[in-house]
């Protein structure tokens, strides 16, 4: 038996949710009339038509059946090339089986959904939401979580910041949301607040809840301390309204028995103990008189001030995290020329500037559960001839161990704005998003363990970092 295919084309291409059809020729090359089946093999054949299923060929001459391919709009067909294959089976000799095959190209699309679970949370002092992303496209999904609400009533602690998640597959975020403020008494107060998915190129997609928070006391207890109170004023007021006098007749002789009484002489006290130093500024007079009258401390040593207490760095973050979430961290914070270091973020968090006149002059980052890091800040270069600012210091830094501060750039009024900087990690992926002055935010970046490094920012001279999120994904 002797048979000739040809798929015309061999490579196609079709969008989910539509189709697209290739032409199978097939030539009868033996000496007998021959019947053949056709049946689609291979991963992507419960989409495959075959029109018709037996074609009936004298020996020399030529058919055709069409193949017609359907995938839905779902994770299962999946993006990129799918290799397809159809089974020709001949009625006279079935022993003989050809098996031409093809090449699919399905395209990428991204559909993603949100659920908050469950919509409405209650707590006096925190509310702890869950956030359902599911991944219904057919490609990687990697985003950002982030919190808003009217007003900034509520603070957002969300883990992870990040997420990568498989076609088909959904992942879960914890999230942590905490009042700005108490309520100590009254009724409950509902704050609206909004949970976004950020996905680098496209919009938000904005999930909506209710924190419904409740007051510290019940209203019954308020209503009973409020009676309490009043009836305890209305008492008082009455006693001293009607406080018995006493008096007595008895009348002092001792003039008229010629006793002559002595004032009693004074009582000489302990010295008093030397002042703080608040003290000794604001009263240098009462000081002054201390000492003429001699009540001077004999032997105590001067007070020394209290330490200043020590700022919160990127290590001090990453550790408390740590020592809360055992897992991989990352905790940054950012020096703001004018305005000195800011309090340190964590695990996607946004550390920005208040607007794009201000600028990033050095970064302090600290690592945990990912073998150390370095870094190298990239500056604004006055002299530069070219458009491009430069790498400040020439060499990486050291590699900082896990819990350690690492700093890059310059801390200091006059120093140069930082325009990017390149980081790298011992273990695990580090990923970053930055924006830089006069433009919006970047897309996001990944890198493996070093030797592998990652540039987040521009080398542009002109545009300065004015935000930075930096995580590191399990």
């Amino acid at each position: 038996m002797s048979l000739w295919t040809s798929l015309e084309p061999a490579s196609a291409t079709v969008d989910p949710g539509g189709s697209t059809r290739v032409r199978l020729r097939l030539r009868n090359t033996g000496d007998v009339v021959d019947e053949y089946r056709f049946e689609p093999v291979g991963g992507i054949a419960p989409w495959t038509a075959v029109e018709p299923q037996t074609l009936r060929l004298y020996p020399g001459t030529t058919g055709t059946v069409d193949l017609t391919f359907t995938p839905p709009r779902t994770p299962d067909a999946t993006a990129g090339p799918n290799p397809y294959a159809v089974r020709i089976t001949p009625t006279e000799h079935p022993e003989a089986v050809t098996v031409p095959e093809g090449n699919l190209t399905i395209t990428p699309f991204t559909e993603v959904r949100a659920e908050l679970v469950p919509p409405t949370v209650k707590g006096r002092f925190r509310g702890r939401p869950r956030l359902a992303v599911d991944n219904l496209g057919n490609t990687k999904l990697t985003a950002s979580i982030s919190g808003n609400d009217n007003g900034d009533q509520l603070s957002y602690d969300i883990h992870p910041g990040n997420v990568q998640i498989e076609p088909g597959r959904a992942a879960f975020v914890k999230a942590s949301l905490k009042p700005r403020k108490i309520i100590w008494f009254g009724p409950k107060e509902q704050r609206p607040y909004t949970l976004n998915v950020l996905r680098s190129g496209a919009n938000p997609l904005p999930v909506e809840g209710t924190y419904l928070q409740r007051g510290f006391l019940p209203r019954w207890l308020a209503t009973f301390l409020g009676v309490v109170l009043a009836l305890a004023l209305t008492f008082l007021m009455l006693w001293i309204a009607y406080k018995p006098q006493v008096r007595t007749a008895a009348t002092e002789q001792l003039k008229d028995a010629g006793v002559s009484t002595l004032a009693p002489s004074p009582t000489l006290s302990a010295a008093p103990p030397p002042p703080s130093p608040a003290a000794t500024s604001a009263a240098p007079a009462a000081e002054t008189s201390t000492a003429a009258a001699g009540g001077g401390s004999g032997g105590g040593g001067d007070s020394k001030p209290s330490a200043k207490p020590k700022p919160a760095t990127a290590a001090t973050a990453v550790k408390k995290l740590a020592a809360r979430d055992a897992g991989r961290h990352v905790c940054y914070r950012i020096y703001i020329g004018g305005k000195g270091w800011q309090a340190p973020e964590c695990d996607g968090a946004t550390a920005a500037t208040s607007t794009d006149d201000e600028q990033i002059l050095s970064v302090n980052i600290a690592v945990s559960g990912t073998a150390g890091s370095a870094a190298n800040a990239f500056i604004h270069d006055p002299a530069s001839t070219n458009g491009y600012g430069k790498y400040q210091p020439s060499g990486w830094t050291a590699i900082i161990p896990d819990g350690k501060d690492n700093y890059i750039g310059a801390a200091k009024p006059g120093a140069a704005y930082m325009t990017g900087f390149a980081n790298n990690i011992g273990s695990g992926q580090l990923c970053w998003i930055v924006r830089n002055s006069g433009w919006d935010w970047g897309g996001q970046g990944c890198a493996k363990p070093r030797p592998e490094y990652g540039f987040a920012g521009t080398l542009d001279n002109a545009h300065w970092l004015v935000a930075v999120r930096m995580t590191v994904p399990n």
